[in-house]
């Protein structure tokens, strides 16, 4: 008897199955909205064919924090300090500007303890994508309140929340991210877009995703749980992401579309919904995220980019060869001009 020849695995474009993506086993809640996160960020960089070595994983403490663990386990990784992901990650990025930056954080990370450090890395442009995985709750320390939790959405124990929320990605917005987006662990097409046009885009990525914690935050009374997110999810467009290393054409059934362009020659198409909405318009912007917070909507899509906007690499004009990898003798400045400076300075 001849043996069944086992069939071959499918590959990407440079040659990798999906298993070589793919990391340890989960030990967050069952149906908890990171493990549809982390599902996606596997999916995304194995169809976009970016080798899992050419990426480095930044976290900081909380569930959102553990993600990295489960996807692409060939990658580099940093567990950093509560809150400190985005200066680690800037200290990587700079000494490796080849390296393709991906913090997995939560809003607890993001929003309290490491607002100060989210806020810099904002304003610099660090070219990075940065998850918010966001349950408007402290899911490690019993569900506390987070700081993006809103005014009015209730505890499992019917405690109120009396403070207003903070909007990350309106922060992202005003202080200097040249792409922002917002969506829900449970929209795989809408997510998988907007994921593959981060990792397209040279400047700094926040993708704020409401992700419902089933322990602590996915009760009626929540304004992040599964059941609230399924009534008030308010997309802006629908997407369709073209890698630039493929020439597809995308199908718009009707009603007008618009293309951008990102700086890799990838395209993300929007088709438009409801409104004639411009996510290359600042203003436009921030007044739609007040709109849909008013109104209380929760709006999701790629509401910002600005593929133009110099990163903090281009600010500091730093060569083409990563820091990390240049001689002793291009990094040291030599005796003479060491000399030099002290002798200005008597």
């Amino acid at each position: 008897m001849s043996a069944t020849a086992t069939p071959p695995k499918k590959t990407n474009r440079i040659g990798l199955d999906l298993s070589v993506y793919k990391g340890a086993k989960s030990t967050l809640c069952a149906g908890c909205g990171h493990n549809a996160i982390s599902e996606r960020i596997v999916e995304c960089f194995y169809e976009m064919g970016i080798a899992p070595w050419h990426v480095a994983k930044f976290s900081g403490i909380g569930c959102s924090s553990k993600s990295p663990a489960y996807f692409l386990s060939p990658a580099h990784g940093f567990n950093s300090v509560h809150g400190r992901a985005p200066a680690v990650g800037t200290g990587a990025i700079l000494a490796n500007r080849r390296l393709i930056g991906l913090t997995v954080t939560g809003d607890g990370d993001t929003a309290s303890i490491g607002l100060g450090q989210f806020c810099h890395m904002l304003r610099r442009n660090v070219p990075m994508i940065y998850v918010i995985e966001n349950n408007g709750v402290y899911g490690l320390t019993k569900g506390q309140f987070s700081a993006t939790a809103d005014l009015g959405s209730t505890l499992k124990s019917g405690v109120a929340n009396d403070l207003p929320p903070m909007d990350l990605c309106l922060l992202g917005i005003e202080l200097g991210a040249s792409f922002v987006a917002r969506s829900f662990s449970g929209d795989k097409r809408q997510l998988q877009a907007l994921l593959k046009a981060a990792i397209a885009h040279k400047g700094l990525c926040v993708i704020d995703v409401i992700s419902p914690c089933v322990t602590f935050n996915d009760h009626e009374g929540s304004t992040k749980s599964y059941a609230y997110m399924r009534d008030h999810d308010e997309p802006l467009h629908a997407l369709d992401f073209v890698p630039a290393f493929e020439d597809i054409s995308v199908e718009i059934p009707e009603g007008e579309a618009r293309e951008v362009t990102l700086h890799d020659g990838s395209r993300i198409v929007l088709k438009k919904l409801s409104r004639d909405y411009d996510p290359t318009d600042k203003m436009r912007a921030v007044q739609t995220l007040h709109e849909s917070a008013a109104s209380g909507q929760v709006l999701t899509g790629l509401i910002y980019v600005d593929p133009n906007r110099p990163t903090l690499i281009d600010l500091l004009n730093l060569v083409d060869e990563p820091l990390a990898t240049l001689p002793l003798e291009r990094v040291r400045p030599p005796r003479e001009a060491l000399e030099q400076i002290m002798e200005e300075l008597r």
